[in-house]
């Protein structure tokens, strides 16, 4: 048993050090916001990850092995949430406003539409899907209680993940001040944009 949640453990960390959706959406909001906002994310993203854990362990994201019409459905429901979030964030580069003005919104509605995108981005992604229902159960010990098992690796996947975006987020508010400057600011912009936009696209494509 301690063996395979040592494993567990290590390609937990393997898999959140990989580039996707959701660490493009939680370094845009820390750089573009700060660390606040870029944690509210990660909570967001967090919870996507424990409910995806959680139907991996009830048995719920097998829908997405055994239905190709429930993974399509969710497969291009993702896409089309990236591609509209890349798409405001190109508009969002376009706008030529004061200083005063892109920092008007209350930290109350900034926290929570950013927690709304870091859930979003990580519970429409399929993969994600796919990957708790066929990734965790591979280490549950032969003989061991496997709800329990499955129950404790969603939670153990959610506690690497924050290990792991939490000194992200950190170093991203840590140059924030540098990368916040109205110019850098567009240019961050546009380029998560063109990332995000191509995230959806890629991911409408797939089969």
């Amino acid at each position: 048993m301690p063996t395979s949640f040592v494993a567990f453990i290590g390609a937990a960390f393997l898999i959140a050090m990989v580039p996707g959706p959701s660490t493009v959406v939680i370094l845009r909001r820390a750089v573009v916001n700060g660390r606040r906002t870029g944690m509210a994310t990660v909570m967001g993203n967090e919870c996507g990850v424990l409910l995806w854990g959680l139907a991996a362990a009830f048995g719920l994201s097998a829908l997405l092995l055994a239905s190709r019409v429930a993974y399509d459905v969710t497969r291009l429901t993702g896409a089309v949430v990236l591609v509209v979030m890349g798409a405001r964030a190109l508009w969002q580069a376009r706008r030529d406003r004061a200083e005063h003005e892109r920092s008007a919104e209350s930290a109350e509605v900034s926290l929570r539409r950013a927690y709304g995108q870091g859930l979003v981005a990580n519970f429409v992604n399929p993969k994600a899907g796919v990957f708790a229902v066929s990734f965790l159960p591979q280490f549950v010990p032969p003989g061991a209680p496997v709800l329990p098992v499955l129950l404790a690796f969603a939670v153990i996947w959610v506690v690497v993940d924050l290990v792991w975006y939490v000194p992200l987020v950190w170093l991203a508010g840590r140059v924030g001040g540098v990368l916040r400057r109205p110019a850098v600011r567009r240019r961050m912009e546009q380029i998560s944009g063109v990332v995000l936009v191509g995230l959806g696209v890629r991911l409408a494509m797939e089969s």
